[in-house]
Formats: C-alpha cells, structure tokens, sequence
C-alpha cells in the first residue's frame, strides 16, 4: 500500500519517533472531551504509541477510524486492534486508505512533519478535509534547532492563524512540539463537556504535584550562575547562594493538581491567595453593563498557575500597560495587566493577570479561539501578583468575601443564577 500524498509526513526519513508522553499529548482533544465524538488517527502503525494513547482515551460512546502509515498494513492494524478484545474492536474500525474515512471532531496525525513548509501545508491541507466542523487537528513537529526548519515553521504560522493549543514535550526523543489547530470557529457550548487539558510540558514530582516549565528553566538559569561564579572563583563560596536558591525558585513554580467541582453552576478562583475585594462596578472596555469582580492577591508563597474560574472559549486577549504597584494597594488595578475575555454560555467573562510590586511577568497560553474547561490551566504570573475575575453582575452571585482564603480551581467563588 502506498501512503496518500494528502498525508505525506515527511519528505526525508529520520529517526524521529513519537513516545508516550507526546502521544498522551497528541491525543489530548480526544481525552478531554467527555460527550460522544469520532475521531480519526492518521499514520498509525501497531506498534503505535499515539494509538495505544487513542485506544486509551476513548469513551463507551466514541469512534476512532485509523489509518495506517506507509510502513504498515491494514490487515496487520486489524489483527492488533482485534487482539485488544472485543470492547476495542467495536469502537476502532481500520480503513484501507483515508479516503474511506469520514468527518471527524478529532483528527489526529501520528507521525511528526518532518519535511519542509509546502509538504506541512499539503499535509494539513489533505486532513482539513476531514475535520467536522469545530474540530482540532492535533500535529506534532521535532523542536530540536535546526532540524525540520520548513515543517516547523509552517505549523507555527497555522497556529498564528487557527491555534487550539500548543505544547512542548522536552521527554521525548528528539523532543517534539505539539499543535492544535482548529481551523473553523469551535461552539462555546463545547467548552462545558470539556474536562482540563493534559499539561505535557510541566515535569511530575509525585502524582499530584508538578514544576512548571518555567521553574525549570528558572531553576536551570540559577543552577547555571552557581556553576559560572564557582569556576570564575574557585576558592569562594559565594557559588553557594545560587546554588541553595535553586530549590526555592523552582517551588515557586509549583503546579498541583486540583479537583475541580462538577456543578455546572460553580464559578472556580483562578488563583491561590486572599480575596482583596468583591465589588460591583462598570468597564466600559468589556461591553455594557454592571460587572461583578472578584479580586486575589498572591503572596510569593502561594501557587501562581491561573486556571480558568468558567468553561468557554477565549474571544480576545489584550495586555493594558501601566505601573508596578504593590498589588495588595488598590491603585494596582492600574498595573500592567493581561485581560483574557472569555465568551461563555452565561455571558462574557473576563480573567484579568496583574503583575505587582515584584511581578513583571505575564505568561498566557491560551490563544484566541481555544476552548477552556472549568479549571483548566491558561497561564501563570512571577511572584507577588494579583488576579482578577470578572463576571455580569446580573447573572452571578459572588459566594466569597474580603480576607477569604481561596485555592484556584478549586474553590467555587461565585455561582450562576
């Protein structure tokens, strides 16, 4: 059998191979979703590790058509998928070729692009055709510098355009970059079946604790100027004070778990730290109307992920420039801030990441376009910050008051009407 020209992954072989954690990746749509859905897998072989991920995440009530690569045949994926009994065999059909397939509200491709920009194009030109409308098309592209420049490219330009999300998965060899790409306007309605999105790039301790990947990179920079100062001074001991400061740095970054209520009506904090104030007011910036906003201050010893307070999709994002107040003082809503204005079945909603005294930066991950769950991570801020959410005041009532303690995602500062 010969692979379709629509499919072509690569215009050169390589050795690049998709592992388990960017396949957990790549299928991060398909696992995330908790209606009932098709999907369709691209490029998969028995060995597949993006296959046994998709096998993985289906539902009782989910279809996943599969597709095989260049290197294997139909017949071999359908003895393997056999062999994992009868509950799989009802739900995996394998197709001779992928003209024999139908829409899908999951397409994923399980080899890397690996040619250059046009045969990347060609690539996602032939798999739009099988998107359903809304749905993501999940891709994966080598990271290392240098290699694969053309395909690499090409995918950040679509997802310029047409971004659902994107990850960098360092454990993988060589590490790969995840895309997804929707390439029609996604139903805001989809966002409340949605569970969290996998996280790949953050590295686990234990199972409910991990590092952002930012604490690694912070805590690697701190590693690097203790090993610098130890060989410009090799009798000195001041190597020490960045070498001890390591540990605390990447604590900062702390990513844990959470457990996000299932009540549809719950409104979730998008940070740890302390109710600054719960106030109604007007900002004529988001629209008409009477806002309720709920406002959190994170001390340097708190979490500093944001999470999403609602489920929708992210319709604008803005950065309002401005000052570097305490952001404990009330004159810090004038500070530098990210606005991320989600559009939900309740109405506009809206996530504000204010930097502080020491906070100058701002980390937002979730392009426009994209669709949130209830508790999903979108972003952090670096040190003492403070973040706001906005909701209509008509539509919500606030369930938290000055001086509360509240942990994001988790606890429900406001319910719906």
């Amino acid at each position: 059998m010969t692979q379709s020209p629509a499919v072509r992954t690569s215009g050169r072989p390589g050795p690049v191979r998709i592992g388990e954690r960017a396949a957990r990746t790549l299928v991060t749509e398909l696992a995330r979703r908790n209606d009932p859905k098709a999907a369709l897998l691209v490029g998969a072989a028995p060995e597949s590790a993006v296959l046994a991920a998709a096998i993985d995440a289906l539902l009782p009530g989910d279809s996943l058509t599969v597709v095989p690569s260049a290197t294997a045949t139909p017949a071999a994926l359908r003895e393997h998928v056999t062999a994992q009994g009868r509950w799989v065999a009802d739900r995996v059909r394998v197709a001779d070729s992928l003209a024999e397939a139908d829409a899908a509200e999951v397409v994923i491709a399980a080899e890397p692009l690996t040619g250059t920009a046009e045969e990347a194009r060609t690539t996602i030109d032939g798999l739009a055709k099988y998107l359903a409308d809304g749905a993501v098309l999940s891709l994966a592209v080598p990271a290392a510098p240098g290699r694969t420049a053309g395909a690499a490219a090409e995918l950040e330009r679509q997802g310029v355009l047409h971004g659902a999300g994107t990850d960098l998965v360092l454990r993988n060899s060589p590490p790969v970059r995840v895309h997804r790409l929707r390439l029609t306007p996604a139903v805001v309605a989809v966002a409340a079946r949605l569970a969290p999105a996998h996280r790949p790039s953050s590295v686990p301790l234990t199972r409910s604790m991990h590092i952002d990947s930012n604490g690694v990179a912070a805590a690697g920079i701190v590693l690097g100027l203790a090993a610098l100062t130890r060989a410009v001074r090799p009798k000195s001991k001041l190597w020490l004070l960045p070498a001890l400061a390591a540990a605390p740095v990447a604590a900062f970054f702390r990513d844990p778990e959470r457990d996000v209520p299932e009540d549809p009506s719950a409104v979730v904090a998008a940070a740890d730290g302390k109710v600054l104030s719960v106030q109604r007011l007007h900002d004529e910036r988001f629209g008409d109307g009477e806002w309720l906003r709920v406002a959190v201050f994170l001390s340097v010893l708190d979490v500093h992920v944001n999470r999403s307070p609602v489920a929708g999709k992210v319709v604008d994002y803005f950065v309002a420039d401005g000052g570097f107040v305490n952001a404990m003082k009330p004159d810090a809503e004038h500070n530098v801030a990210a606005y991320t204005v989600l559009d939900t079945e309740h109405g506009t909603v809206v996530v504000a990441q204010r930097t502080g005294l020491i906070a100058r930066r701002i980390v937002q991950r979730a392009p426009i376009g994209s669709l949130l769950a209830r508790g999903e991570r979108f972003g952090l801020i670096r040190f003492g910050s403070r973040t706001d959410v906005y909701l209509p005041a008509d539509a919500a009532d606030p369930l938290v008051g000055p001086g509360d303690r509240v942990i994001g995602g988790s606890t429900v500062i406001a319910r719906w009407r």
